[in-house]
Order: structure tokens, then sequence, then C-alpha cells
């Protein structure tokens, strides 16, 4: 009896840690996407004059970048375990396979990423005009700035519409995360800052759920019937 009640409660905690890792991704992948975006250019074809000055804040975001990832896999743990028995597959092969090809195409660009830096410290002058850095560079913008936020406004519009129909969490949050889904899906390469959507998003839910689990605390798990 004693066992199963030490399961039961390491059940019950695991919510409320995958919440607290949803806020941690937010503030990771929102923490290198704006090193990237002071430090990079926003031309995909620029000459590379950035690496000079700009490549130690780019390093430090990709340093960032896969400990942001681990916390996105606690964080789509989290969004399963609140659906629990209401699941649908449907919607989540949809919300799995999008929240993985996101997570994926992070990592690819990560690598990308951290294979420019490398390649610009060993030979700074060749490097650039080898033609290897413009055809890099490109790589990682159309992966991150259109293949990964298409992904990630899939993946907000399958967590928003099983949000509707099961109530995870309240409709004013599904329905701006549909908002901000369009905006991923539809405006891709028209502003700068749009990828920052997906993280501002999943923060607003991690908390919710945070707060929430903290407001109703689990009871203590009454022991099992008798045979």
């Amino acid at each position: 009896m004693e066992k199963e009640k030490t399961l039961t409660d390491n059940r019950l905690k695991t919510p409320r840690a995958a919440a607290v890792a949803g806020i941690l991704f937010s503030m990771l992948y929102i923490t290198s996407l704006v090193l990237f975006r002071v430090s990079v250019p926003a031309d995909p074809y620029d000459a590379g004059a950035w690496l000079a000055g700009g490549w130690k804040a780019v390093n430090l975001a990709l340093y960032l970048l896969p400990f942001a990832g681990i916390a996105f896999l606690w964080f789509i743990g989290v969004l399963r375990d609140r659906i629990g028995i209401y699941e649908d597959r449907f919607f989540a092969t949809v919300f799995l396979g999008s929240g993985l090809l996101f997570l994926a195409m992070l990592f690819a660009s990560g690598a990308v990423a951290a294979g420019i830096l490398i390649s610009y410290n060993i030979a700074p002058g060749k490097f650039v005009e080898s033609g290897i850095y413009t055809f890099g560079r490109t790589v990682v913008y159309q992966i991150v700035n259109v293949y990964a936020v298409k992904m990630a406004g899939v993946f907000m519009i399958s967590i928003c519409t099983v949000a509707v129909r099961t109530k995870i969490f309240p409709q004013w949050i599904a329905l701006l995360g549909y908002a901000m889904a369009l905006l991923l899906l539809l405006s891709t390469g028209y502003f700068y800052w749009t990828p920052l959507a997906f993280p501002l998003w999943v923060l607003l839910v991690s908390t919710y759920i945070l707060l929430t689990n903290l407001r109703n605390k689990p009871d203590t798990a009454a022991p099992p019937a008798q045979s």
C-alpha cells in the first residue's frame, strides 16, 4: 500500500514540474531568439559582416537552445497529461507530430548555425568568400522563419482545438492561440519578430497550468480496497 501511495504522489507532481518546464522553455527560447535577432541582420543574403562582432551573442543563444528543446518535451508531456482520457487520436497525431517536427528543426537549425560559427573562427576570410556562409545562413533562415514557425502554428491550432472541446484551459487562451497561430502561418517573412508569438503563448499556457495546480493541491490518495 505504501508503494502504491508513493507512485500516485509522484504521478500527481508531474504536471506541476512540466508546467515549470514550459515556462523555462519560453524564457530560454525567447532569450535565444532575441540574441539572434539583435546580432544577425534580417536579410538572409547579408555579406556576413556581423560575424566579426556578433558571434559571441549568437554562440550564447546556441548554447541555450538545447536546454529550451528539452524543456519543450516536458511541456508536451504536461499537455498530454492534462488532456488525459479525452485525447483524440487524430489531434494527438497532429499535436505530437508538429511538436516533434518543430523541435527537430530547431535543433537542425542550431547545428547549422554552430557549424557557421566554427568554420568562420577557423578561416574568417576564406569562409565568407567561399559561398558556404551564404548557403548555411540561408538554410538557417528558411528552417527557422518558414518551416519551424509553421509547425509551431499547427501545434498551437491542434492544442487549441482540443482545449475548446475538453476545457483543459480557458476558451480565451484557445482563441488567442488561434489568432497567434494564424499569424505564424500567414505572416512569415513580413515581420521579423513573428516567431516570438509561439514562446509567448506557451508561457501563458504554462503559467495558467502552474497556477491551477498550485490552487488545486491533490488530496492524499485513499488506500486500496481490501479484497
